[in-house]
């Protein structure tokens, strides 16, 4: 796809949603970050009704450290994977207190460091909670990336270094909120809503709906 067709597409999707941003809720990167984590495999929703109650009595690294493993599970057991996950909160929430001072880390590496974090996590880490201009590349945006032909890639990392390549620089900030909100919500998987989809004529997408 054509660089001027890129930019109509981003140009439409910030006038649809002029301030895209994440549905998990938190107040520090701390609490996103935890939050990210918790996300895998997960609905936001699910993730927001543990964390609404488990941020009000552990919002902090020494806060979740104290309430220790057996804690955190009884507020996250509505999750998938809460055994491993809690076990992976207070690991990270340990090495946040031994290594960065009870501080989130703002460098990539330093954040894969963590357990349960991968590059996704710390994509999404570095963008919302630090304004880096990075792209988290998950189920969503893998999909409609490849449908509407802007970073076309057989696997997640080759996605998100053809959306580093193919996004102009005016968008790249807001990128990974526009398309993982437009996979979500339009370019779903099964059936999506192309009848309603404010890209439908930019969109090379053969197996079009009228929906």
């Amino acid at each position: 796809m054509d660089k001027a067709t890129i930019s109509k597409i981003f140009s439409r999707l910030k006038k649809h949603n002029p301030a895209p941003t994440t549905e998990l809720e938190y107040k520090t990167p701390f609490q996103l970050l935890i939050a990210v984590m918790l996300s895998a495999q997960a609905t936001d929703k699910s993730v927001n009704k543990a964390t609404k109650e488990l941020f009000k009595v552990a919002g902090t690294p020494r806060k979740m450290l104290d309430l220790k493993e057996s804690g955190v599970k009884k507020h996250i057991k509505t999750i998938g994977l809460f055994n491993t996950k809690a076990k992976n909160v207070i690991k990270t929430c340990k090495i946040l207190l031994d290594e960065h001072k009870g501080k989130v880390p703002e460098e990539r590496k330093a954040l894969e460091a963590l357990p349960g974090v991968g590059r996704k996590t710390a994509n999404v880490i570095l963008n919302t909670a630090f304004g880096q201009p990075t792209i988290a590349v998950d189920t969503h945006i893998f999909r409609v990336s490849n449908r509407l032909g802007i970073a076309p890639g057989k696997n997640v990392l080759e996605v998100e270094q053809n959306l580093l390549k193919n996004v102009p620089n005016a968008y790249m900030q807001d990128a990974h909120h526009w398309l993982i909100l437009h996979g979500r919500y339009t370019c779903i998987a099964r059936k999506p809503r192309c009848g309603s989809c404010v890209l439908e004529d930019l969109c090379p997408f053969e197996e079009k709906t009228t929906e």
